[in-house]
């Protein structure tokens, strides 16, 4: 792909993530988000969490590394991200993915949020799940 196509359609990318969705879901949009990532990982489901990275890539939401594990919780660092060019945009669609992928995979309540961190140039997710509530 040539770097005027990657242009073109990052740039459709963004102006559905930052003008279409917050007009079309409103006050809500995080939330139905969320929701909606969550039934993407239902509909792509991976085999590991190892995989995680790879769809990322391939969905072109940027690249995913695992910064680190505290108990029942695990840091990704996202790089890359088109999100981090939005103004408003959410990363609530690829926090419900990465809670449900991690849910599947673990069998029990899983949780995630992100935070964009503008100037450090990355989005920051934090998985966590609770080995009580099995599924």
């Amino acid at each position: 792909m040539n770097t005027q196509q990657t242009e073109a359609t990052n740039f459709g990318y963004n102006l559905m993530r930052d003008h279409l969705l917050p007009t079309l879901l409103g006050k809500h949009e995080d939330e139905i988000l969320y929701w909606l990532g969550k039934d993407m990982a239902r509909k792509f489901p991976v085999l590991s969490l190892e995989e995680l990275p790879a769809f990322f890539k391939e969905a072109g939401w940027g690249q995913l590394t695992m910064d680190k594990t505290i108990k029942h919780e695990i840091h990704y660092i996202l790089h890359n991200s088109s999100l981090l060019e939005l103004s408003g945009g959410s990363c609530s669609l690829e926090a419900g993915f990465l809670a449900e992928q991690h849910q599947k995979v673990n069998g029990y309540v899983t949780e995630c949020y992100g935070e964009k961190m503008p100037k450090e140039s990355f989005i920051h997710f934090i998985v966590k799940g609770d080995p009580k509530s099995v599924l």
